[in-house]
């Protein structure tokens, strides 16, 4: 539904009233500012904001994040959606992430944060790498009522490898080029990688601790107006948090100094490997 809805703005207007009260309980649904962010399978958003001539009056938000979650199929997107929820939760109680204001059957009110995502080359600037070592830490610090058993990375992994390997079986609806590519990753024998990779982890001994798994430029906040350095940085994007080992979450980040997915154009991003961080640059977020 598109924020000039009748029945959106309406529905925004009496979640908002009922689960934030002060001064929203007393404008009319026209009188407030609705704006779509971005919408899709997965998430509708909205700024909903109260009006010039309607200041907040007992601490209330005058502006929030209204989130509808987008179609869910199965047991396991039901269970990833109230995992999620849960982990929502906890992080914002430790404001770790945006703020929680409600949560509602289909959805739910956070903070909206005025801020930017940090650009790639931002990740090398020594303050930033400090604080974002810092935010990880807190998250890996974590105890989350959730399975603690390091699943995650070998899950998604057998699943890009199944979805490789039916890509393979329906070749016939599938272009040359994009073929071709999928038959130079099969080449690499990525199976047998995948079961060395898991018998070296557990020589390694990293912890398994409570991790982001997906801590890019694109999931990292910057505050228009901080009151600290410590709290110029929030990340978000909390979908793919999972118990973890603590070294995928490091060399993950270190991954995406490389990455820039800034490009249009196919394989949308750009790749600069000399961007990858050196052994100081990596101590920064080590050591911290």
């Amino acid at each position: 539904m598109s924020s000039e809805s009748g029945e959106m703005r309406e529905r925004a207007f009496r979640l908002c009233r009922d689960y934030l009260h002060g001064a929203w309980k007393v404008v009319a649904p026209h009188e407030i500012v609705l704006k779509r962010i971005s919408g899709g399978l997965s998430n509708w958003l909205y700024l909903c904001k109260l009006p010039s001539n309607r200041p907040a009056r007992n601490g209330e938000p005058s502006q929030v994040l209204l989130r509808f979650y987008g179609q869910i199929h199965g047991e396991k997107a039901l269970e990833g959606l109230i995992t999620e929820s849960v982990i929502f939760t906890l992080l914002s109680e430790r404001r770790l992430g945006p703020k929680l204001h409600g949560v509602f059957p289909g959805g739910r009110l956070e903070e909206f944060i005025p801020a930017r995502p940090l650009h790639t080359e931002e990740l090398k600037d020594p303050k930033i790498s400090v604080i974002v070592a810092e935010k990880m830490a807190q998250i890996h610090s974590m105890n989350v009522p959730v399975s603690k058993e390091p699943r995650w990375l070998w899950d998604t992994m057998n699943r890009w490898m199944q979805s490789i390997q039916d890509e393979i079986k329906d070749e016939q609806n599938t272009d040359p080029h994009s073929s071709q590519l999928l038959r130079n990753i099969l080449a690499h024998n990525l199976v047998a990688e995948l079961k060395w990779l898991r018998k070296f982890l557990l020589k390694v001994g990293s912890p398994v601790v409570f991790c982001h798994n997906d801590l890019q430029e694109g999931n990292i906040l910057l505050r228009d107006d901080a009151s600290s350095p410590s709290d110029s940085l929030v990340p978000i994007d909390f979908e793919y948090c999972a118990y973890n080992y603590r070294a995928f979450d490091l060399a993950n980040h270190f991954c995406e100094w490389v990455y820039d997915y800034s490009n249009k154009q196919s394989p949308n991003f750009f790749e600069t490997r000399t961007n990858y961080p050196s052994t100081e640059q990596q101590s920064l977020l080590i050591v911290v």
